[in-house]
């Protein structure tokens, strides 16, 4: 298992394997708060490696098998730091950033904060806060602490994914049980602190090459207009918008999201 050792007591758990060609980029995932490595390697990463692509995958401090010292805020701010540090350190080839909903913010934040890359993947990211993805941010760090992810997840799911991935799901998260989360929790300290993320971030910025990619089945975080008016302020954006798929992109749809990222990442290898 391997471990990027920030200090005696933080550290960082990824799986990286370069890429088989000189000139093939490594596709770096980025996690959602709730997210893990396992999102990826169980749906893209091995489809990519075997068509010659790199893959670095790792969970943030607080997922798991990362470690924190007790007591340290898993802010934002320390989850971009983080991500820095992890590609300053295993220096990726040629790395495209994928990140999912949260995680797309932060990785578009490392590139502005010194990380060189080739390329960028945002996944149900681009938003804006008005009060109602305010409320919505609040709620559910709230609802975690006191009830439990589980819960948090049960109410939220169908209005985050498309239909057939809810029935599919529906045995695995019904009937939830209250398991609400401790101060010292690892989830909750990463929830309790996400409403500090710097959202008012510049899109049109980036000057790298952006694939956007949007499910539009996602009716919580989903704004249209905004992703709308943001793709088209970027220099060098193309987008894909997918009817049938919702928030949680690599496991409703990991076989269309892999050929996407295949054909994104030969373009960058050809260029």
């Amino acid at each position: 298992m391997a471990q990027l050792a920030l200090d005696d007591a933080n550290s960082l758990y990824y799986l990286h394997t370069p890429p088989a060609r000189d000139d093939a980029p490594t596709f770096v995932f980025v996690n959602a708060l709730t997210g893990t490595t396992d999102h990826w390697e169980n749906t893209v990463c091995d489809e990519l490696r075997a068509a010659g692509f790199g893959t670095l995958s790792y969970n943030f401090r607080g997922q798991d098998h990362s470690t924190y010292a007790p007591g340290t805020p898993l802010t934002p701010k320390l989850i971009v730091e983080d991500a820095v540090q992890l590609c300053r350190d295993l220096a990726p080839s040629k790395p495209i950033l994928v990140g999912l909903s949260i995680g797309g913010l932060f990785a578009a934040q490392a590139i502005r904060d010194g990380v060189d890359a080739a390329g960028l993947v945002f996944l149900n990211t681009i938003r804006e806060i008005g009060p109602r993805i305010a409320w919505v941010n609040d709620v559910l760090g709230m609802f975690a602490g006191k009830t439990g992810v589980g819960v948090m997840m049960a109410a939220t799911f169908p209005m985050l994914v498309n239909p057939d991935f809810l029935e599919k799901m529906k045995p695995n998260m019904l009937p939830f049980e209250l398991a609400p989360l401790a101060d010292d929790h690892p989830h909750f300290n990463l929830m309790s602190h996400s409403n500090q993320a710097d959202w008012a971030f510049q899109w049109d910025s980036l000057t790298l090459p952006v694939l956007n990619i949007t499910g539009h089945c996602d009716r919580v975080f989903l704004d249209t207009d905004i992703v709308d008016k943001w793709c088209a302020a970027m220099p060098d954006c193309e987008r894909e918008d997918w009817d049938d798929c919702g928030h949680l992109i690599p496991l409703e749809r990991p076989e269309r999201l892999t050929e996407s990222l295949k054909r994104f990442g030969a373009k960058i290898e050809a260029t």
